[in-house]
């Protein structure tokens, strides 16, 4: 971690020094506050520099509590009172001992997840720029055609878990596996998908190594020295996050289904390497009893075409008009989390952030604005048609093809061309 040094017996002015600091001095949690309070002669006054109340005097001594902040305004400002001191990069991890790009796969039944594919596409990527090997954790009973599968998809090794007490998810033994793995191979970064099993997975393991985690990540690439850039929305997807971690290992980070391309499959030269875990790390406070299949369903992420409705409609039962022109362009209804937050669609179509995200070949948005949040769940479509009466909606910055008019007007027409047109091909 950083230091910030306060040199106390400089200070002559503390209300200049107020003005010059407006987060108070209780800003500098993330390094190490060293008082040097030798020449400090009004205990309160200096305390009230801190609107966090962070400064404490206890037993005629000062100190500064879990309430700081780090803002660094101070260090520009300061007048050389306070003195940003890197720490000796020795005291983070040492990155020779970490390598390798490692994917957790998840199972799905008997298959592998998608996201787990993209995510050794990734993976491949990444370790091509510094030259690392790529492993993959498979974690379950009966793997050995799914761990085939997994080795058309460009893994050095694989690492299996092969036994009956892991045949379903219960989390105490899962994250066992994967602490050993991680603890035996030393990967410098760790890629998880961004489902149910992984959200819960990702943090448990980030905690037992004291790492770090970014979750939801929409794009990631890796310095020479094998720091991770990883960058996700945040603020409500008003700014992207560019996140490193650069005195930790390894680097954890989930990623959803269709943020990345699926790749092509490759010639399988990957070595298979089974581990066992014993009776102890196997136990669980969860007894698994008997599982029941919900009816299979297509969700929208799967589907190559997308119709999307936004909150341009005007009624609820104008939704009917874009579910016939998803079912005559043979796609699925999408949604806007305004149309979901009124009641008006299913939760599981809406499309963005706190949504699903998707790659369509094909999504068509109807009244939509196109903000940043529904964006980052749709952006990485192969064509985008956007249709809105506004001609400034930010949707139009990211849409191939953009028409400006009433969805009520081109909709309909739309719809009749391609009966006529499906009339005319019978």
């Amino acid at each position: 971690m950083a230091k910030i040094i306060i040199h106390q017996e400089r200070v002559t002015d503390e209300k200049k020094l107020n003005a010059q600091f407006p987060f108070g001095t209780g800003a500098l949690n993330l390094g190490e506050v060293v008082l040097h309070d030798g020449k400090v002669t009004d205990v309160k006054k200096l305390q009230a520099l801190c609107p966090f109340g962070a400064i404490d005097y206890v037993n005629g001594e000062l100190s500064i509590n879990a309430a700081c902040r780090m803002c660094r305004i101070c260090c520009k400002k300061g007048d050389g009172i306070f003195e940003y001191v890197e720490d000796d990069a020795s005291s983070g991890a040492d990155k020779t001992q970490w390598n390798g790009i490692a994917v957790v796969a998840e199972m799905v039944g008997s298959s592998v997840h998608p996201v787990t594919l993209e995510l050794l596409g990734k993976a491949r990527e990444l370790a091509g720029k510094v030259s690392q090997k790529v492993c993959c954790l498979l974690i379950g009973h009966n793997l050995a055609k799914a761990a085939a599968s997994l080795a058309e998809y460009g893994a050095d090794e694989i690492y299996l878990y092969d036994q009956e007490e892991l045949a379903h998810f219960r989390i105490e033994p899962y994250c066992a596996a994967l602490e050993e793995f991680i603890s035996y191979v030393k990967p410098s970064v760790v890629l998880v998908g961004g489902t149910s099993v992984g959200r819960s997975l990702a943090p448990r393991a980030a905690a037992r190594f004291r790492s770090g985690l970014t979750a939801d990540c929409t794009v990631l690439d890796i310095q020479k020295n094998t720091d991770l850039d990883q960058i996700r929305p945040a603020y409500g997807g008003n700014i992207m996050a560019h996140i490193r971690t650069p005195r930790h290992r390894p680097q954890f980070a989930t990623v959803r289904y269709k943020v990345f391309a699926m790749p092509e499959k490759t010639a399988p030269h990957a070595k298979f390497i089974s581990g066992k875990l014993d009776a102890r790390r196997l136990a669980s406070g969860i007894e698994f009893l008997s599982m029941r299949r919900k009816q299979s369903e297509r969700g929208i992420e799967d589907a190559d075409v997308i119709v999307v409705a936004g909150r341009g409609l005007k009624k609820p039962e104008d939704i009917a008009m874009l579910e016939e022109l998803a079912g005559l362009l043979g796609g699925q209804l999408g949604s806007t989390r305004a149309m979901v937050e009124a009641g008006w669609i299913d939760a599981r179509r809406q499309i963005g952030l706190s949504g699903r995200t998707v790659k369509p070949k094909l999504i068509l948005t109807c009244a939509v604005s196109g903000a940043v949040q529904f964006a980052a769940g749709m952006n990485g479509s192969e064509c985008i048609v956007a249709i809105n009466t506004d001609p400034n909606a930010p949707i139009f910055n990211i849409a191939h093809i953009g028409i400006v008019g009433d969805v009520y007007r081109i909709v309909p027409e739309l719809i009749g061309k391609i009966k006529a047109a499906k009339g005319k091909g019978a």
